[in-house]
């Protein structure tokens, strides 16, 4: 999934993605049912609908063919709508698409498009998901996540130069009917068409101003919310869009976000009133206050489909050796980590992908074994021919959290293998810039799942030059792996060929896994109806305020 804030990412990092409930309903459900999976609603609407939220961080874009990351995600979710959009039972239906019609061989879509407009006005057509895709696969955009559409016929070999753009099998039939042909049977195609990288955009406006989705007077979308005002690094507020298709089930008139960095402001704010929910998805809650607010029974904390992992870039030294970077990674102490740092329920991960999905349940390496991790450590400076580690940084996103976890692990090291490590904190867009440059040698990331399925979590380290990769870590022998597994029909055959790709993952180690999340988070009781999805994607469209 996307790189998240907290999680990081994905993440939600604290800020994350999850795998469990959604976030409660406002009424008493009536016997019918929407075609969203959930049961229709009367709302309990007295006032102004304004729900109050805070961004730990400034989106990066709210273009979802360049979105990488969970706060932009957050954002292009309630702005845009896909052809299909994950209900509050947790499963895609039909949203722009009114009725899909897939062949026998399961290769080919037809989407059937509903009347809908965007939020100027203009009619949302199929060839606006044609053109989005293909923008977003074209190698000019530098679309970090156009891996995404490699499932598409000629995706990949288009974004690699080696196919032309009419070869790409998606194809706008006529205004209101969309056919993509796939390049192998691919069972949760309907979950990445909920997914922003499978959104549509206006073409008419994306090709009238490539900045048009850094400001509010020149953004468009055609989601359940509009932009109404975005001032930077500030606040942004979305209002409730009426030319959305499904207007009738959007209670909000407006979501204010506030932009405030610091958690312990957030969760003062949310206590004097000021806003209506403080941490996950958006933020973090303090570490320092966890403890409180489990004992007062205000903390909700729900399990999610993300892992909290450090990266190492694979091209400096010390860490160009597989064997010191075990031993980094052995060294960590996860299960204290969990306990007197993070607080909130997280599982100690010795392995990428999350419990949900999971390949191995018994992992790949045990926690905090440092004996293995000092024999590697000597043998790996040995291959590179030095007696002393090299000055070492570990690098994370501005977050009070993050911060007490590097400190905890820099004392780890230092420590169990005699490591010096300095500590270097960055704003989210600089942060993820330098990663992508490869300007670091340790640096926090996570990861929440787009779609509930390993590959999404394997797929990221499938290639060195991948946009969400930044180990510049690579192996023939993996990617064959995840190639022969696009191609196995069989369920159990499949997970066995994905758990060996991860061996070799863990076995090569460009990224020291440390937790699977949860989402923790305070909000007011009378927020009822927002989504939080089990791969942890937030929506406000069924969201309310009593």
């Amino acid at each position: 999934m996307k790189k998240n804030v907290f999680v990081l990412v994905s993440s939600v990092l604290v800020l994350g993605a999850a795998l469990a409930g959604c976030g409660g309903n406002s009424a008493a459900p009536a016997p019918a049912e929407n075609n969203n999976g959930s049961a229709a609603q009367p709302a309990k609407n007295n006032g102004p609908q304004t729900l109050r939220l805070n961004l730990h961080s400034e989106p990066p874009t709210l273009d979802p063919g360049i979105a990488e990351d969970s706060t932009s995600g957050a954002v292009i979710r309630a702005t845009f709508d896909g052809l299909t959009r994950t209900g509050q039972d947790g499963k895609p239906h039909e949203s722009v698409a009114e009725k899909v019609d897939v062949s026998k061989d399961m290769l080919t879509y037809t989407f059937h498009l509903r009347d809908s407009k965007w939020s100027n006005g203009d009619p949302v057509t199929a060839k606006d998901f044609e053109f989005a895709w293909k923008r977003a696969l074209d190698p000019k955009t530098a679309s970090n996540y156009a891996y995404q559409l490699y499932y598409i016929k000629n995706g990949e070999k288009f974004n690699k130069n080696e196919a032309k753009m009419d070869d790409v099998g998606v194809k706008a039939l006529d205004d209101k009917t969309l056919q993509v042909t796939l390049e192998n049977p691919t069972p949760y195609f309907l979950e990445l068409t909920a997914f922003y990288t499978y959104y549509p955009v206006d073409q008419k406006v994306v090709t009238a101003d490539p900045k048009w989705a850094t400001e509010a007077k020149t953004h468009v979308g055609n989601g359940p919310f509009k932009l109404e005002a975005w001032e930077h690094k500030s606040k942004l507020t979305l209002v409730k869009n009426d030319n959305y298709w499904d207007k009738d089930t959007v209670k909000l008139d407006k979501i204010d976000f506030s932009m405030v960095e610091d958690e312990n402001t957030e969760l003062s704010m949310f206590d004097n009133g000021e806003l209506d929910w403080a941490g996950a998805p958006l933020s973090t809650i303090p570490t320092d206050a966890m403890q409180s607010l489990k004992d007062s029974g205000k903390l909700n904390i729900q399990p999610i489909a993300a892992t909290y992992m450090y990266k190492f870039n694979t091209t400096k030294a010390p860490f160009n050796n597989a064997k010191i970077r075990k031993a980094f990674a052995y060294a960590i102490d996860r299960k204290s980590i969990i306990d007197n740092v993070t607080q909130a329920e997280q599982a100690p991960a010795t392995g990428l992908v999350p419990t949900s999905m999971i390949l191995n349940k018994d992992g790949y390496f045990k926690d905090h074994d440092v004996e293995t991790a000092k024999t590697l450590l000597a043998e790996g400076m040995k291959e590179l021919g030095i007696t002393k580690l090299p000055p070492i940084t570990l690098s994370f996103n501005t977050s009070e959290g993050h911060k007490k976890i590097a400190e905890a692990i820099q004392d780890q090291w230092k420590k169990e293998l005699g490591a010096d490590v300095k500590l270097e904190n960055k704003e989210w867009k600089v942060y993820l810039e330098d990663m992508h440059q490869g300007n670091t040698h340790v640096f926090r990331s996570g990861w929440t799942g787009d779609f509930n399925d390993p590959i999404n979590f394997l797929a990221l380290f499938k290639e060195k030059n991948g946009g969400n990769n930044d180990t510049f870590w690579e192996n023939k022998q993996y990617q064959e792996l995840l190639n022969k597994s696009a191609l196995e029909a069989d369920p159990e055959k499949r997970k066995a060929i994905l758990a060996q790709a991860e061996q070799i993952l863990m076995d090569e180690m460009p990224i020291a896994p440390i937790y699977f999340y949860t989402n923790s988070y305070v909000k007011k009781d009378n927020v009822k109806g927002v989504l939080m999805d089990g791969l942890g994607f937030i929506d406000y469209k069924w969201a309310s305020i009593e």
